[in-house]
């Protein structure tokens, strides 16, 4: 018979307590083995390439520019709404052309827009502007100033402009000889985002060339950066729905279509100035290989410092940018003579950013 605990038994020793289980604790999950090596491998197969693209973009960045790749004098600056708008006042202009005194800058991108949507611009947009073209023709000799219009594209939602109607890229044609009136030496257009490929939009800027042809003026677009890596846009488009960059064809075909093209090479979401740089080298080399000789190319200089997932204010720098463009030209084609970089924008602008641009593209070695 079994003895009830801790009774003793007939020697007189007590019987062992019974051995119980200690009690449940808190339950330890444990991936399974195959899962976890799964994980594993997927993190590598997605680190590696990103670890390896900015390895790549960072030894983009080294080496030395070549001598003599400055500015060309065919910078540009994008200005402000309040040039146009009754803001800006003659002292405003004339701090401007201190400011611009020496440096490279030809062409002012000045804000008249935007569009409506169907094209048209209100001319109480730019009441001003006049009274702008006039001034900067008087005492800014040589600068050329652009009227710059923009709106957005209805590619990737519902409302925007719409430039599969052929009455949309009548009504932009006919602003543009609108704004043409007022003065301006061109017009810069900025329509985004217009997809890698999009027909419409280039049978759009052949209307606005015959306008500004006509009037013997300046048709410029700002461009989308070029596929860093083959189909890159296609790839964007199909996970995102958006694409972001153009076809290194296509930026060609846009770019034999106009007299300027200035690359938006910002909002890279680079995190760090060499891998940023190194991409501007690449932009600028990509951009090179297809603009033709007698299209102004300008290559975008951050002159602004909010940071987000696409900006990162402490890698997109001016003095980053600078040497990725005398780089990039540098490696490709460092005579080209229809070349610059344009400065985005005005209002935003630091005495930082200035002295950089000045250090790094428009002084020569040993200069102050």
């Amino acid at each position: 018979m079994a003895q009830p605990p801790g009774d003793a038994d007939p020697t007189g020793i007590p019987a062992p307590e019974p051995r119980t289980a200690p009690p449940p604790g808190p339950a330890r999950r444990r991936w399974p083995r195959v899962p976890r090596r799964t994980a594993l491998a997927l993190a590598l197969v997605l680190l590696v390439p990103v670890l390896a693209v900015q390895a790549a973009l960072g030894l983009n960045h080294t080496g030395d520019p070549a001598d003599g790749t400055r500015t060309r004098h065919r910078d540009a600056l994008w200005l402000g709404h309040a040039w146009v708008d009754g803001r800006k006042k003659d002292a405003d202009l004339a701090a401007l052309g201190r400011r611009l005194a020496d440096t490279g800058v030809r062409d002012l991108y000045v804000h008249a827009g935007p569009l409506e949507h169907d094209g048209t611009l209100p001319p109480a947009r730019y009441p001003r502007a006049r009274w702008l073209t006039g001034a900067v023709h008087a005492d800014l000799p040589g600068v050329r100033v652009h009227a710059w219009l923009g709106d957005v594209l209805a590619t990737e939602t519902p409302d925007g402009m719409r430039l599969d109607r052929a009455g949309t890229r009548a009504a932009v044609a006919a602003s543009a000889r609108q704004i043409l009136g007022r003065g301006f030496d061109g017009v810069h257009l900025d329509l985004e985002p217009a997809h890698s490929g999009d027909g419409d939009y280039l049978t759009l800027l052949d209307d606005v060339r015959r306008v500004t042809d006509a009037r013997d003026a300046v048709l410029s677009v700002a461009a989308h950066q070029i596929d860093p890596l083959p189909a890159l846009h296609t790839v964007a488009g199909a996970l995102t729905g958006h694409p972001k960059w153009w076809s290194q064809e296509y930026f060609g075909q846009v770019a034999r279509r106009v007299g300027q093209i200035a690359v938006m090479s910002y909002d890279t979401a680079q995190p760090l100035p060499a891998t940023y740089g190194g991409y501007v080298a690449q932009q600028t080399s990509l951009a090179l290989a297809v603009t033709p000789p007698t299209t102004d190319l300008l290559m975008g200089l951050p002159f602004y410092h909010e940071s987000g997932p696409s900006h990162w204010g402490h890698a997109e720098t001016v003095p980053a940018a600078v040497r990725g463009v005398r780089l990039g030209l540098s490696r490709t084609d460092a005579d080209r003579a229809n070349f610059g970089v344009a400065l985005y924008i005005d209002f935003a602008a630091t005495e930082a950013d200035w002295r950089a641009y000045r250090a790094g593209w428009v002084s020569s070695p040993g200069a102050a």
